[in-house]
């Protein structure tokens, strides 16, 4: 997901539900598309500890970098706040008899997780995020 020189490039955003299940895994489709949510501890990145920028699976933009990213405890690739500039949008989510903060990528409407306030220092905020929503761009050594 890098063009020359090592900058992060989006991908084209598929314009059909045909072409966003070609495009990803079953289970990316499921979270990413659908609103799902995979099984804590599950994730591919809930316990990385690799530096890098996490991407939006479905665009590829940058979302979250692993500066900001922290244990949790709760299963999940979890974060105190989003690189400069992303392109998150939060909407209210009242599923599961629960009310939270869903968040999605306003670029290409990918599900991303959820945003809760008890996260640490320096915002309080906890992105609690689905790997199958991201693409960990390593930093090269």
């Amino acid at each position: 997901m890098t063009e020359a020189g090592g900058a992060p490039s989006e991908t084209s955003i598929p314009a059909s539900d045909e072409e966003w299940r070609k495009k990803l895994s079953p289970r990316q489709y499921q979270v990413a598309r659908k609103a799902g949510t995979e099984r804590a501890f599950s994730g591919e990145y809930w316990s990385t500890k690799e530096a890098g920028t996490y991407n939006c699976i479905g665009c590829g933009v940058p979302l979250f970098s692993s500066e900001q990213k922290y244990d949790s405890g709760t299963g999940w690739p979890s974060f105190y706040d989003a690189v400069d500039g992303a392109p998150i949008e939060e909407h209210s989510d009242h599923s599961y008899g629960m009310v939270r903060t869903e968040v999605v990528c306003s670029r290409c409407k990918c599900h991303l997780g959820h945003l809760f306030p008890d996260g640490p220092r320096p915002t309080g905020l906890r992105y609690c995020i689905n790997s199958a929503s991201l693409d960990l761009e390593r930093d090269k050594p």
